[in-house]
């Protein structure tokens, strides 16, 4: 490692050229612009971002997967574009929502072939397939084919394949990608178990999920545009919006809530509803308490009954809403409809 430091990166950029046909000349997309991270050795890191904000295009390059069209990376202290064989060494990567191995092997079979891709001696390679499995609740699987798994249970295989060769640095993309509640709640447990054991290693998640950023990392950078927005711990990027009063207030309307009055209104940073099924929730971040009062009268106004109205604490949500405007589904639904 390089003082302490398992990943850093520099001005790292990524610029993509594209045409649409022989013709027609190449537009080129920024996936990545200026990119300044150092993550400490031990740290379990998160890139925070909505689809399309350049989390994966980011781990590829630090991969060795895809050059930098600009600035520089090191991974355990290595360039990743220079040396990519010796990073290859102590680095491994898991995608969600990725296919991995042969449907006809069984999940022994699978995970014993990756351990082989490594060098790992087949013995020591068994055991660590047997306590892994084990510790994802897949023990009774191993001779299963992999073809015959759930979805969730072939993310659980993909996940142990990742953690098999032990890695100095561990990159998960995703990893909770199109599972269920009980899938993805089980594979953060195993993620944290691993960290918990030897501080010595490394992890980078990305995520596009507030709950499974803040409940995980030690550390997150916010990122959209391929820029990153903000990075300190959750804890850290929330007490900056601790001034701020937060309040959570369930309505019933008997016609569509205008939003841009209350937008109007002095004091009010952000108002956001969402239709349930027998009420309209309310999001909304006031600068200070005492505008709170406005928004109440207009709601009446409107109409609209108060059911009940809640003060809450900052979320990782709300540091987004802050720093780019909008909120992570609205971002990504813009980003779908743009391409």
């Amino acid at each position: 490692m390089n003082n302490g430091y398992a990943i850093q990166t520099e001005n790292l950029g990524r610029i993509y050229k594209i045409r649409n046909n022989r013709k027609e000349a190449a537009r080129q997309l920024v996936a990545l612009q200026d990119v300044n991270l150092e993550v400490h050795t031990g740290e379990l890191f998160g890139l925070l971002g909505p689809n399309g904000a350049g989390k994966t295009t980011l781990i590829k390059i630090l991969t060795t997967l895809l050059s930098p069209s600009s600035g520089w990376a090191k991974v355990a202290g290595i360039d990743v574009d220079r040396r990519p064989e010796e990073v290859r060494k102590r680095i491994n990567m898991v995608s969600g929502g990725e296919t991995s191995g042969y449907g006809l092997l069984t999940v022994r079979e699978n995970l014993w072939m990756f351990a082989q891709f490594y060098g790992i001696e087949s013995k020591q390679a068994n055991q660590r397939i047997k306590t892994l499995m084990e510790i994802v609740g897949m023990a009774d699987r191993l001779n299963t084919k992999s073809s015959d798994l759930s979805t969730g249970l072939r993310q659980k295989m993909n996940i142990v394949r990742g953690f098999l060769t032990d890695p100095e640095v561990l990159f998960l993309d995703e990893p909770t990608l199109g599972l269920d509640v009980g899938a993805s709640r089980d594979v953060r447990s195993f993620i944290k178990r691993w960290m918990d054991e030897d501080h010595g290693r490394t992890m980078l998640l990305t995520t596009h999920y507030m709950v499974e950023a803040e409940e995980l990392c030690d550390r997150v950078a916010i990122i959209n545009h391929g820029r990153v927005l903000a990075c300190d711990s959750p804890a850290h990027l929330k007490q900056t919006l601790q001034h701020e009063a937060i309040f959570q207030v369930r309505v019933y309307a008997p016609q569509l809530i205008v939003e841009e009055p209350f937008c109007q209104i002095r004091g009010v940073q952000d108002f956001h509803q969402k239709t349930e099924v027998d009420a309209v929730r309310l999001e909304i971040i006031l600068e200070e308490e005492a505008v709170l009062a406005d928004v109440i009268n207009e709601l009446a106004r409107q109409q609209a009954r108060i059911l009940s109205l809640q003060k809450r604490e900052p979320t990782l949500e709300d540091i987004f809403v802050q720093l780019v405007g909008q909120r992570m589904e609205e971002v990504e639904h813009a980003n779908v409809t743009a391409s």
